[in-house]
């Protein structure tokens, strides 16, 4: 009887060390965020950011084919090569390096290379919160992430100015944006209704084991223009982004001798 008291206190010390030993193995909980708390930090975390953004070299390749003409399939594609430079006063330039291919059936403008260089990805600051509503939709798995899902829509649409309506995904944990689906625009008047651009998915992955930066972008979208004349046209676009690099000055700042 004594033997088999002693055995059963030993077991009962044995799961009581494989307790405690699991309760220290075990993370913290993550605190349980109000949407107000995730959109302080995900847009203070994207000012930084946009900030850091704007020190790096990169290249990006954009590919755009037309797949259809009013509901015609056609076969049209143009690749445009970027590359990132800084310039000699320090001012960062997207440079066009390559083009090949051609697009019969659109006509690229400007607004399109800005669309592609400027506006995508889109980044949601801090100084631009107030111009847009966000509402919170839950939370998603994105590959192996636990993501907080948002709305976004403009307050108001105000000539010139660029706009950006869809859908973001904020990880949970370092509570940066690792994806977006939406459309940018720009009203040029009153009356305009239909997008000027289609609709982008763009994920986000860490550079330097930090930054969430965007890697690839993707669209498929119809888009109905009036001029120079009517017709419908089925856009794919595609945008990868590589070779992250942040610049450094070369430059030698030297005391100066009193």
């Amino acid at each position: 009887m004594v033997r088999a008291r002693f055995a059963v206190a030993i077991i009962v010390l044995l799961f009581a060390g494989l307790s405690a030993a699991q309760k220290q193995d075990q993370k913290p909980a993550k605190k349980d965020l109000q949407p107000d708390e995730i959109i302080k930090a995900f847009t203070a975390n994207e000012t930084q950011l946009y900030d850091v953004w704007t020190q790096y070299y990169y290249r990006q390749i954009a590919t755009i084919k037309i797949l259809s003409v009013d509901d015609t399939p056609v076969s049209e594609a143009m690749t445009l090569k970027f590359e990132v430079v800084f310039l000699d006063n320090g001012t960062r330039e997207v440079k066009l390096i390559e083009r090949s291919g051609r697009l019969l059936s659109l006509l690229w403008t400007d607004e399109d290379r800005d669309a592609i260089t400027n506006y995508s990805p889109f980044a949601l600051t801090a100084k631009d919160l107030s111009s847009y509503s966000l509402t919170y939709e839950g939370k998603e798995k994105v590959d192996e992430l636990t993501t907080y899902v948002f709305s976004v829509t403009p307050k108001s649409a105000e000539i010139g100015k660029l706009h950006f309506k869809g859908r973001i995904w904020v990880d949970d944990a370092d509570l940066q944006i690792v994806r977006t689906v939406g459309r940018v625009f720009i009203l040029k008047d009153p009356s305009q209704l239909v997008p000027q651009f289609p609709e982008f998915e763009t994920l986000r992955q860490l550079v330097d084991k930090k930054y969430r930066f965007p890697v690839w972008s993707h669209a498929d979208s119809v888009l109905e223009y009036a001029k120079p004349v009517a017709q419908r046209l089925r856009v794919e676009e595609t945008i990868t982004y590589e070779g992250f690099k942040r610049f450094t000055s070369t430059v030698n700042v030297k005391p100066v001798k009193k």
